[in-house]
């Protein structure tokens, strides 16, 4: 059975079909690229899978329980997490403190907020800090951080609500080249060692090609092509409507 399944999902805002009729799976510990031009449903997607909007028609299961009609802090708690294309963390509060209170908020504790934060589950957050290479960084404010580091501050966090899948949304996205590479090395190493299934976002190719189990493809609200890496590089439509003149010229080069 697989982690996540999407059947037939559709969304329209008016006249315009964000989503149509798109389905596919994720598999424990499968990291999975969804890519496509702008306006092609992908954050539409993502904001379906973690309960921010509703679709019209359509279902989505998490091990074979249905997520539909859940609010987001539910599917949270199901199991599903996310980063975003901006890193969000608490800049004044501690690279530490920002794990914390993710786990507080895990563990139900937000009640303790005030009066014990600074001591609550520490060595928990200092374990998830040293698996996204921040444990040395711990009592920094994040707002003093490198953007490249504040997203592995993110990743830790998302961590800190055990989930059993991850949607990333362009978790690249503002960092250097060097910094793309290590930090999607981290999420799909993280992804194998822990059965967490990845569900990326990501505009950048090179990761893409480099980093995915398997691609799929959107456009204009549809599922255009879906497979492994390789064979999503050659898709004649996919060439024709997201990857473009260059690409397919360095495919070409390739095969």
């Amino acid at each position: 059975m697989s982690l996540l399944t999407v059947r037939n999902l559709s969304k329209a805002y008016g006249a315009v079909q964000a989503l149509a009729d798109v389905s596919f799976t994720l598999a424990a510990g499968e990291s999975l690229a969804m890519i496509g031009p702008n306006g092609a449903g992908k954050s539409t997607c993502f904001n379906i899978l973690n309960g921010q909007v509703e679709p019209d028609a359509g279902a989505v299961e998490l091990e074979g329980r249905s997520l539909a009609g859940l609010r987001a802090h539910r599917i949270w708690r199901l199991g599903v997490g996310r980063t975003f294309q901006i890193a969000a963390t608490f800049g004044s509060m501690t690279v530490r403190e920002n794990v914390q209170m993710a786990l507080l908020s895990h563990h139900r504790r937000l009640g303790s907020l005030f009066s014990a934060a600074s001591r609550a589950y520490r060595e928990e957050a200092d374990d998830l800090l040293a698996q996204v290479g921040m444990r040395e960084q711990a009592r920094r404010p994040c707002a003093v951080l490198a953007y490249g580091d504040l997203k592995r501050v993110e990743l830790a966090v998302a961590l800190a609500g055990r989930p059993r899948v991850l949607l990333m949304d362009e978790p690249t996205a503002g960092m250097a080249p060097a910094e793309r590479s290590e930090l999607m090395q981290l999420v799909t190493g993280m992804a194998r060692k822990s059965n967490i299934g990845v569900l990326f976002t990501e505009h950048d190719m090179d990761v893409v090609f480099r980093h995915a189990d398997r691609v799929i493809v959107l456009a204009g609200g549809a599922l255009i092509a879906q497979g492994l890496p390789q064979d999503v590089r050659m898709n004649p439509r996919v060439r024709e409507v997201y990857l473009g003149g260059d690409l397919l010229a360095e495919a070409r080069a390739n095969a």
